[in-house]
């Protein structure tokens, strides 16, 4: 066997990382010519929910744990990159491999290019146009310094190819969450267990959400509206709602707490993957603003309807279960109550979203270095 010769240094930051990188790490400490190194910048620091997530996905402790904790954009990005450029410093023959749209990601991306470290970019070419969004801010800058760019659907390449990226720089491999949801299906936690975990009996039918992104909790009149919505809809059809810790200051800042009346409204705290795995897959409808959940949905068959007015998945609108419908609670009422009525939205899985992503970017790794 031949002696490794190169570090793949994988960083991950927060949650959606975790299993974007689990598969890959795992494909890679298989290899004979990579060695990965995991990096934990600290970005999400729960240390419960950390170590959750790393025991259920099967993940190695991390080689480098950077704390950076939280802060603001610009705090957090200049934090990690202070603490990650030692880390690379100390690390043989390095290829940095970043995942996602976290401000981790363009920090530790922005190191390695300067100082000369081949940059990888695991789901590269999403854009959802919408520069309000942090997460666009990086998706692009980390494109633009990356050597190598894998794309999780078609549509990316052409969005790469727009902004000058060379199309031998790109490879569409497939989606990695999808490597990680088809992994671990078979171990998804029956939302029986979960609900009874919060004093819930769980329904005989469900629907789930999730909310957190700023455009739709910080304003409490938005919040409003869409969290009357949910409790509308559970007037038909409970709705399990795990709840960011960030979403749930700005319900009790908002004084909304009285619509989290545990019939309607089934509030639950922060789930691990397995939970939330298995809560999803027995849904009948997902609402949602995450972008990770709208893929996860269309590869499970779950409808989706997605409380944004853009999104950078377009594969899980074309190919998918998943409706973008904004944010007008006369629209999300009707789209829930037809989905109810109707079964909701066919889809069929996208191309390369078959459990093998991961094992296509190691070969591409191996192949280039």
């Amino acid at each position: 066997m031949p002696k490794r010769s190169r570090t793949v240094v994988c960083v991950v930051g927060a949650r959606p990382n975790y299993m974007k990188a689990a598969p890959i790490v795992a494909v890679l400490r298989d290899s004979a010519r990579l060695s990965p190194f995991l990096v934990h910048t600290g970005q999400h620091y729960d240390p419960d929910m950390n170590e959750r997530f790393f025991a259920e996905l099967g993940m190695p402790a991390p080689d480098a744990n950077l704390e950076v904790g939280s802060g603001s954009h610009a705090v957090q990005t200049a934090e990690v990159m202070i603490r990650f450029e030692p880390v690379l410093d100390a690390a043989r023959d390095p290829i940095v491999l970043v995942v996602g749209d976290v401000n981790s990601t363009l920090a530790c991306a922005l190191v390695a290019a300067k100082k000369g470290v081949p940059v990888v970019h695991v789901e590269a070419g999403l854009r959802s146009g919408d520069r309000a969004m942090p997460e666009e801010i990086n998706r692009v800058l980390t494109d633009q310094l990356s050597d190598l760019l894998f794309t999780t659907e078609r549509t990316a390449a052409a969005n790469l190819a727009a902004e000058g990226i060379d199309a031998a720089r790109i490879h569409f491999v497939g989606n990695v969450m999808i490597d990680t949801l088809i992994a671990n299906l078979p171990r998804a936690i029956a939302p029986a267990a979960t609900l009874a975990v919060a004093g819930f009996v769980a329904p005989a039918g469900f629907a789930v959400s999730t909310l957190h992104r700023p455009s739709n909790v910080d304003d409490p009149a938005v919040l409003r509206r869409l969290l009357g919505c949910l409790a509308e809809i559970g007037e038909t059809l409970p709705v399990v709602l795990p709840l960011h810790p960030r979403t749930r200051a700005r319900i009790d800042a908002a004084g909304l707490t009285g619509l989290l009346d545990g019939r309607r409204i089934l509030a639950l705290g922060p789930q691990g993957y397995l939970a939330m795995l298995g809560l999803m897959k027995s849904a009948r409808l997902v609402l949602t603003d995450s972008g990770g959940i709208q893929e996860e949905t269309t590869a499970l068959g779950i409808p989706c309807l997605t409380l944004r007015d853009n999104t950078e998945r377009p594969v899980t609108v074309e190919f998918g279960t998943n409706i973008l419908i904004g944010r007008d609670p006369a629209l999300i009422l009707a789209a829930a109550r037809d989905s109810l009525a109707t079964g909701g939205k066919a889809g069929r899985i996208p191309e390369y979203w078959d459990g093998q992503a991961a094992r296509r970017i190691a070969a591409v790794l191996e192949e280039r270095f």
